[in-house]
């Protein structure tokens, strides 16, 4: 029997039509979408299906990632008796992953990533954040780049180790447009200011972390399959660590290459559950265990025949 972690990715992978397929093929789908719109009053068919602007708002389009992930996880769950040894996800989709470990239930989990984008909106909303995207960079580099400019005054953070020569910062986006130039000397061959009003795991979201705890202290269950943090890179298993971690997620960068270094040992093969191949991409630049990915019923009847085979 194959070692197998499920993996899911997180803000960035959204596009309109992510799950239709899905929606279209299978009543698990129709009936999950259904009791997310009626959880929170938000119809996810028009939302997920319809050219819109609430897709990107990051109160939208976490809880629509996270819907899609668990709508891919779970029909597979039900085609495939199969058990991950662990289950890791990327920022928002470590969310995600909680709910495939069994620490909450998919609709609560909506609920909960609706508030957290509200809440990191609310705590983004006067003070012009943004995230610049970083290629080419040693993570030292980067590292001493923004310590030295945190020590002058701006704000600024690595945010997330997505893999070696990948890393995104957030903080002010005016500090990030004045740091383009210092990066690039510093030897990165691409800084990107993103379309972002958001500042993603940084300090910048202190605020957040108490509004969204007593989310997570309602909602989580007390025990559940292990969960890799993206704050440590480790295993936990239970409600106590997962608020102590979710809260830090907030404000801690997203150590995605460092966990999969960390754990690619314990498994023969990743399964990335839910729209597109960002980690499948990235995996193959990190490890060299293989990722499939389920994103529709035809890589979902792909997964399953190769891991029946």
């Amino acid at each position: 029997m194959k070692k197998i972690a499920f993996i899911f990715p997180g803000q960035g992978s959204q596009t309109i039509g992510m799950g239709k397929d899905f929606f279209e093929n299978s009543d698990i789908a129709k009936d999950m979408i259904s009791k997310a719109s009626t959880r929170l009053g938000i119809d996810f068919e028009k939302l997920l299906f319809e050219e819109n602007e609430n897709i990107g708002k990051t109160q939208f389009t976490q809880p629509a990632i996270l819907l899609v992930s668990s709508i891919a996880n779970a029909i597979f769950k039900e085609k495939c008796n199969v058990a991950p040894v662990f289950v890791l996800g990327h920022s928002l989709g470590e969310f995600s992953a909680l709910v495939a470990a069994g620490a909450i239930d998919y609709l609560d989990a909506i609920e909960l990533v609706h508030k957290r984008g509200l809440f990191m909106t609310e705590a983004c909303s006067d003070g012009g954040a943004g995230m610049m995207a970083l290629v080419g960079i040693d993570d030292a580099s980067v590292e001493r780049v923004c310590t030295e400019q945190r020590e002058l005054g701006k704000k600024v953070w690595p945010a997330n180790y997505n893999m070696d020569g990948q890393l995104v910062l957030a903080g002010i986006k005016a500090d990030l447009e004045a740091l383009v130039e210092t990066f690039k000397t510093a030897g990165a061959k691409r800084a990107i200011v993103l379309d972002m009003s958001v500042a993603s795991h940084c300090e910048l979201l202190k605020s957040a972390v108490e509004s969204l705890n007593p989310y997570l202290e309602r909602f989580l269950k007390d025990e559940f399959l292990p969960v890799i943090s993206n704050v440590t890179t480790q295993a936990y298993g239970t409600k106590n660590e997962a608020i102590k971690l979710l809260s830090a997620q907030l404000t801690s960068p997203v150590k995605y290459k460092q966990s999969i270094k960390a754990c690619e040992d314990k498994v023969d093969l990743f399964i990335e559950f839910g729209n597109g191949i960002v980690l499948k991409g990235l995996n193959k630049k990190i490890t060299d265990k293989p990722t499939l990915n389920v994103s529709d019923m035809k890589t979902l009847e792909s997964v399953i025949g190769e891991l029946n085979d």
